[in-house]
């Protein structure tokens, strides 16, 4: 336990307790994983969530029952793409209570495209073909508009609906009458396989109600007695013995240390802090751990690179009429997916119109252009053994030219806008980008290579594939390459980032995951 270097004084606390399953991680991909696995009730399932653990709607602060707006203030892990010599830092939110970032994000419940899925199939993970997440997507979602379809489902945990065009703001209506004055067909479904154009999001709330993975899967099985769910309590390592792992050491609220033993481990604490763990255990390359100050337990190449994001840039509006613009509204409704020119990549540009986009006292609104595939990755680096202690994240954000030129293609169509049809009436002016010094495309690219942002969807991290890929860490059933006893299942196995906002995808590989470990335990060796 070097982390104890930083602290005063430490209690230890074993557990005499042995569970089936441990699962590190409330959030998106760890609460359906750990309620699906826990349906067996023979299985004694341990989730351990960082955050706190609301057991009860009622005792849900207001902010994350609120699904307009991101809650980003109380329960979050407060992270940020680093600065480099190029651009500034940029904030990276990540949900730190149970329902993780899908209890704090804006809910939006878009799937990929299926050739995201099928191109995972040909990485060498042939059960993640589009084929066969589909009917996962169909058993997750109890879809309001479209659930007698074939591609969507009407009996799951998550609700899903859209806005119809009366209940659309102003801007969200001129958005989409605009788009369709610039040509783009209409599109009412954005998870239909073939969508692209313009329509309403799909999105997990029940109006102003966020529907997260802590209320949609939680809640039902906390009355499990074989599901124990432990909030405040922050992961430090993995237990390894001769190459298996045999428990978890975690930090609890009060500071003490519990070593708590298991026959499997799942992290599922994501994209960012997965490898942490992984790397505190001494799994991850040989460099990052001698910086560390760590042992080597297993020489693995890829923990911690291979980051994926999607690079967002908004342009930032002052209204006409400053009553268009009120915080109280959802902050996104509408969307546009299309397909960069001469791209070989269908729906690798996304448009959306904010509502809001300033502050309460500048009633801006912006209209986000964003990368949806890309082609640069980042990277991770921890800097010691302390389990507190946040990485220097690495974005490579445009710095590819071909995701340069796509999303300067996006950004001048968001500006395009601001200046045509019925949003363009509404638009007094573009107070972002200074529209005196972006005369040409090169200055376009220049701005967004130092100022494109996370569109807040870290993947990538702890790629799976087959074992002899030296970028991935786990199998295709999430099952560590190097040590036994250890799955990973969350958004840091995805060997690319979807064309779509990742907590669908994320939920997703928790319900495969965790219907794989109460269906087929011998795989996992239980």
């Amino acid at each position: 336990m070097l982390w104890m270097r930083w602290a005063t004084s430490v209690t230890l606390v074993v557990s005499e307790q042995n569970y089936d399953i441990i699962v590190i991680g409330a959030g998106a991909s760890g609460a359906p994983l750990a309620a699906r696995a826990s349906e067996d009730p023979n299985r004694h399932v341990l989730l351990l969530e960082a955050g706190p653990d609301y057991q009860d709607l009622a005792d849900t602060p207001a902010d994350l029952r609120n699904g307009h707006h991101n809650s980003l203030i109380d329960h979050d892990w407060r992270l940020e793409y680093s600065p480099t010599e190029r651009r500034p830092g940029q904030p990276l939110p990540r949900g730190r209570v149970t329902g993780g970032s899908s209890a704090v994000n804006t809910c939006i419940f878009l799937r990929g495209v299926p050739e995201d899925y099928d191109d995972w199939s040909d990485r060498g993970n042939p059960e993640w073909r589009w084929e066969n997440v589909l009917k996962t997507f169909c058993r997750l979602e109890r879809d309001l508009d479209f659930g007698d379809e074939d591609h969507h489902g009407d009996a799951g945990p998550i609700t899903v609906r859209r806005y119809p065009h009366e209940e659309l703001t102003e801007l969200q209506q001129a958005f989409l009458a605009t788009a369709d004055e610039l040509g783009f067909p209409e599109c009412p479904d954005q998870n239909h396989p073939s969508a692209w154009g313009s329509g309403p999001q799909p999105m997990n709330k029940l109006g102003q109600l966020r529907v997260s993975t802590a209320s949609a899967y939680l809640a039902p099985a906390r009355l499990r007695p074989n599901l124990e769910i432990r909030g405040g309590c922050h992961t430090d390592r993995l237990i390894i013995e001769k190459g298996r792992v045999g428990g978890v050491e975690v930090i609890g609220p009060d500071g003490s240390v519990h070593r708590i033993r298991a026959k499997l481990v799942v992290l599922c604490a994501g994209a960012i802090h997965t490898p942490g763990i992984l790397l505190r255990s001494g799994v991850g390359p040989p460099e990052d751990l001698l910086r560390m100050g760590i042992d080597v337990t297993a020489d693995v190449a890829a923990v911690g690179r291979n980051l994926s994001d999607h690079p967002a840039l908004f342009v930032l509006c002052r209204p006409t009429h400053p009553e268009l613009v009120a915080t109280d509204q959802p902050i996104i409704q509408t969307i546009l997916r299309y397909t960069a020119p001469n791209s070989l990549h269908r729906a690798d540009l996304q448009l959306e119109q904010l509502t809001f986009a300033g502050r309460d006292n500048l009633p801006y609104f912006g209209v986000a252009a964003a990368l949806e595939q890309v082609d640069g990755v980042g990277e991770l680096l921890f800097p010691s053994a302390d389990p507190f202690a946040a990485p220097t994240i690495r974005s490579r954000f445009c710095e590819v030219s071909r995701d340069a030129e796509r999303l300067a293609d996006c950004f001048l169509d968001a500006l395009r806008f601001t200046e045509t049809g019925p949003l363009g009436s509404v638009t007094d002016e573009v107070v972002f980008p200074d529209m005196n010094r972006v005369t040409d495309r090169d200055d376009v690219i220049a701005l967004l290579r130092r100022f494109a942002a996370s569109g807040y969807h870290p993947c990538g991290t702890a790629r799976m594939g087959p074992a002899d890929d030296p970028n991935s860490v786990v199998d295709q059933y999430g099952r560590c390459h190097a040590i036994d006893g250890l799955v990973v299942a969350d958004a840091s196995i995805f060997p690319t980032v979807p064309r779509a906002n990742t907590n669908p995808t994320s939920i997703m590989v928790g319900e495969t995951i965790g219907e794989w470990l109460r269906t087929e335990p011998s795989r996992y060796g239980l």
